[in-house]
């Protein structure tokens, strides 16, 4: 594990609307620049849904099963960012776009393991630089288990509007790593 002065935390307080999550419910993301590419560990509640189908890797449509997610954004228009979607049974989907909902590359390839232990998910994934948006940043992370009418959505920060919405880079918070 990384040194806690070189890491940054984010985790997933709220639902998407801005009520306070079930403390058990939140996710915790560890960040740490190791120069070629930006190291994400994530720890999560283990909620036991249905795995998406085919093996481990690459999931496009993965945000509709149990995921834990991290957007990063940079500065410009259309806004750069990085949705980086990691599951607790392997399954990952990486997506770069220019602007809210722009895809400009989908499905790419990640370095990424996960583990179940007990009611809990561990999964840790490389992110490359090169996927990443030019500094400064801002970032935000989210988190999905349930379903259907039980589908919970959880943010690191609230996300206004009338349905859940992650795709809201002008709400980021700042992220800066050491």
């Amino acid at each position: 594990m990384p040194s806690p002065q070189h890491t940054v935390t984010l985790t997933t307080p709220f639902t998407w609307d801005g009520a306070l999550a079930r403390p058990d419910e939140v996710a915790v993301l560890r960040l740490r620049d190791d120069g070629d590419a930006v190291e994400l560990r994530v720890s999560a509640p283990f909620h036991g849904d249905p795995p998406p189908p085919g093996s481990p890797g690459p999931n496009d449509g993965l945000w509709g099963y149990e995921v834990v997610e991290l957007f990063i954004a940079g500065p410009g228009a259309p806004v750069p960012y990085v949705e980086v979607e990691l599951g607790p049974h392997g399954h990952h989907l990486v997506l770069t776009l220019a602007g809210v909902r722009s895809p400009t590359a989908r499905a790419l390839p990640l370095d990424y393991t996960a583990e179940r232990r007990g009611d809990r998910w561990v999964g840790v994934a490389r992110i490359p630089r090169t996927l990443l948006p030019p500094e400064p940043w801002t970032a935000n992370a989210t988190a999905i288990h349930g379903q259907g009418e039980g589908r919970v959505y959880l943010s690191g920060v609230p996300l206004p509007g009338p349905a859940p919405d992650f795709h809201q880079p002008g709400r980021f918070s700042p992220l800066r790593l050491p």
